[in-house]
């Protein structure tokens, strides 16, 4: 089965829909003035100019990898995908957020152990993305071509914004709302440039 069948992807939505109702029920309660003492991490509301803010920085990181993609002649290097792939795009929005920025995080030791994590969760997010790496025919396989770091660097550089929006002064109560957003802002700005290129080639 493929790592990007129609049942991974519908089983993904469906665990991500799962945790969602739960990290939306905490928000709920927050927003009521009762939240919960082992509430999920973030599940807290954002002042809206932090929530736009990060939204722009997203889109602006997307416009300057897709720029890139051309001016390093790599823009036809893409992957194709389905129109069901964006449920697992969108999904991917809200649970690698809940886990990277909501739970990878360290706090309470001082400013540099803060941004070291923040460094470090980001190049291992990076890394997880199949861009250098793929699971081909029962196999590992390796690509270190200028496509395959280019698009590596500028998950890294999303990571290091989606941190960046949790912990800025404009998110006081280091709400997960604003890299929700900016996530899915970046996810679904990649899925219409990849159809606009002709990329999204199937429904499923």
């Amino acid at each position: 089965m493929s790592q990007d069948g129609p049942l991974v992807i519908l089983f993904v939505a469906a665990f991500a829909i799962w945790l969602f109702r739960q990290w939306l029920g905490d928000l709920r309660e927050a927003r009521a003035g009762r939240p919960h003492p082992q509430a999920w991490p973030g599940a807290v509301p954002s002042p809206s100019p932090i929530i736009v803010l990060a939204v722009f920085g997203s889109l602006a990181l997307l416009a300057f990898e897709t720029y890139g993609e051309y001016a390093l002649g790599i823009s036809e290097q893409q992957k194709n995908i389905s129109v069901l792939f964006l449920l697992a795009m969108v999904a991917a929005a809200f649970y690698e957020e809940l886990i990277f920025r909501g739970f990878l995080v360290i706090t309470g030791r001082g400013s540099a152990a803060l941004l070291a994590g923040i460094v470090g969760f980001s190049l291992l997010f990076s890394l997880l993305h199949p861009f250098l790496w793929d699971w081909k025919d029962g196999g590992l396989v390796f690509d270190f071509s200028l496509k395959a770091w280019w698009s590596t660097a500028l998950v890294f550089a999303s990571s290091l914004w989606f941190y960046t929006v949790r912990f800025l002064p404009l998110n006081p109560a280091r709400s997960l709302i604003p890299c929700f957003a900016a996530h899915l802002a970046k996810n679904l700005g990649v899925f219409a440039i990849k159809f606009a290129q002709g990329h999204v080639t199937s429904w499923w």
